[in-house]
């Protein structure tokens, strides 16, 4: 398609050029890391953007973490105890533990961290549904009392994706979960430079000397979380060309997303390794507002499903490769038990432009201006908001794409105001097929309204289906009750579902120890 062969174009002409001039201290001191997107929010509570979680990875750690058969394992915690009906967990701190402005990580701030998260989270909304207390026994004792049992809990508390339950201290998890933290003080491997962050430009951080890691070693977001670089500089420069450039000469060491047409050039170069580093996969997710017209509407919201043409968006980012992307209907991940396709017919193909017209028609669509923001600088995400504009517009619709950076985006979609007062209609993401994977975590299916994700799906039947899924003990029944979720998302467009894909990281080979895991871990990174 035309936006591909332009992008390839100026693509091809830029890695020609001399990528900008980055300061170079010496090399084994410095881990110079491209990430995917400009870093704008620094609450991870407040904003479940991945490039947000990935800056929670430096500076928090969690009580609990998965490892690679995604089993939660103690991370800050030394270990836990149940009471005998089930009501009550007592999780005991590792000893040493300390904040970056030097004191001490009490269960207080354990407690207050996790109340916010549950607050902010789906699967914490979940879990503090049934939570009587978050409280302190004393201060390396952090207790949790349910009004009824719940198996999930340490899953909940391990969630190994957006948002991530980190762990700040008291005074800033008091902060309402609707506003960010004033301040970025973790426990975790690496300190926020504050005064080097220029938004746009540089995110800087440096080893935490007084972090002291487990024993045993680092797998996926559990273990011992080594940083072997007292530096690491995250560089967000002007485009992927000139990003791919500063890796080939050796400016920068790490390129996280390079864009999948300047693979294969990447590859050729014997300096530079490729490699996939979530072999979870990704998944691709188009949003409606279900708050603001006219996506409060059923039947219109049903016509957008109608239009979207999953291979075109997938080839708009990823190019006609198909090893690294499929087609995947279901809001499950595809290739995971839950992941079941063409459960609703507004899913299911035959979908076409003239079905979605006609559906679109019959609706009683007034006109009503459809606003898709849409970031510039984010290649993953992008092109989809330009397809989404180019089918919408060819069925009838009046469509505005407001294209901006990401991190416009990211401030914008809190917005809850009508379109004419800053609100949006529509807006494009991705995350890990980890954060998917089932109704606990995933906030795609989820109907609390304005409790939930971005969009305010509200389905009380959804809910009750959550709830009966949650308690459900026997395999069969979980996937009928999946199924019946899954399902009923669909024929509401609760989330329309745009692929699947993996993503290639590309670094230079003087790196070595690079973690698996759903995003780049700052640990384990070591120079060879």
């Amino acid at each position: 398609m035309q936006r591909r062969t332009l992008l390839q174009g100026a693509a091809a002409g830029a890695l020609a050029a001399a990528a900008p001039a980055i300061a170079q201290p010496a090399r084994t001191a410095t881990l110079r890391f491209v990430p995917q997107a400009n870093l704008t929010a620094l609450d991870p509570i407040w904003t479940s953007a991945i490039v947000t979680q990935m800056h929670g990875y430096h500076v928090y750690d969690t009580l609990y973490a998965v490892d690679g058969t995604q089993q939660a394992r103690p991370q800050m915690a030394e270990g836990h105890t149940v009471s005998a009906d089930g009501r009550l967990w007592r999780i005991r701190l590792r000893e040493g533990l300390r904040f970056h402005d030097g004191e001490p990580v009490r269960a207080q701030d354990c407690a207050a961290s996790l109340e916010r998260w549950s607050k902010r989270d789906p699967f914490g909304q979940i879990l503090a549904g049934v939570v009587e207390r978050w409280a302190a026994a004393d201060d390396r004792t952090l207790e949790i009392r349910l009004t009824r049992p719940f198996p999930l809990l340490l899953d909940a508390l391990a969630k190994p994706d957006a948002n991530v339950p980190f762990i700040m201290p008291e005074r800033l998890a008091r902060t309402d979960a609707n506003t960010q933290v004033a301040e970025v003080v973790g426990s975790g491997p690496y300190r926020f430079l504050r005064d080097e962050f220029v938004s746009g430009s540089r995110v800087v951080y440096a080893k935490n000397d007084a972090y002291v890691p487990r024993q045993e070693a680092s797998d996926w977001a559990s273990g011992g979380k080594v940083a072997h670089f007292p530096r690491i500089e995250w560089h967000i420069l002007p485009d992927p060309a000139t990003a791919a450039a500063a890796l080939q000469s050796g400016e920068v060491d790490w390129l996280e997303q390079p864009l999948s047409d300047l693979i294969p050039t990447l590859q050729r170069n014997r300096n530079i390794a490729v490699e996939i580093l979530n072999p979870a996969g990704l998944m691709s997710i188009m949003r409606l507002n279900h708050l603001q017209a006219p996506f409060n509407d059923l039947k219109t919201r049903q016509a957008v499903a109608l239009a979207v043409d999953q291979p075109e968006y997938m080839q708009a980012t990823l190019g006609g490769d198909r090893s690294v992307w499929r087609e995947c209907r279901s809001l499950f991940p595809c290739g995971t038990p839950l992941g079941v396709e063409d459960l609703s017919e507004f899913n299911a193909p035959p979908r076409s432009l003239d079905r979605a017209r006609a559906a679109l028609q019959a609706s009683g669509y007034k006109g009503e201006k459809v606003v898709i923001i849409n970031p510039t600088d984010f290649p993953l995400i992008g092109p989809h908001g330009q397809v989404t504009a180019d089918r919408l517009r060819r069925i009838g619709m009046n469509v505005e794409l407001a294209e901006t950076d990401w991190g416009t985006v990211v401030q914008r979609r809190v917005r809850r105001e009508p379109v004419d007062q800053g609100g949006w209609s529509i807006f494009h993401t991705y995350g890990s097929s980890l954060a998917y994977l089932n109704p606990a975590v995933s906030s795609l299916v989820k109907g609390p309204g304005a409790a939930g994700w971005f969009g305010w799906y509200t389905s009380p039947r959804m809910e009750e289906l959550v709830q009966s899924w949650l308690g459900a003990s026997e395999p069969e029944r979980q996937r009928s009750l999946a199924n019946e979720i899954n399902k009923l998302a669909q024929d509401d467009v609760a989330t329309i579902p745009l692929g699947q894909f993996f993503i290639r990281t590309a670094h230079r080979r003087s790196i070595t120890g690079l973690a698996k895991g759903s995003m780049p871990y700052p640990w384990g990174v070591r120079p060879v």
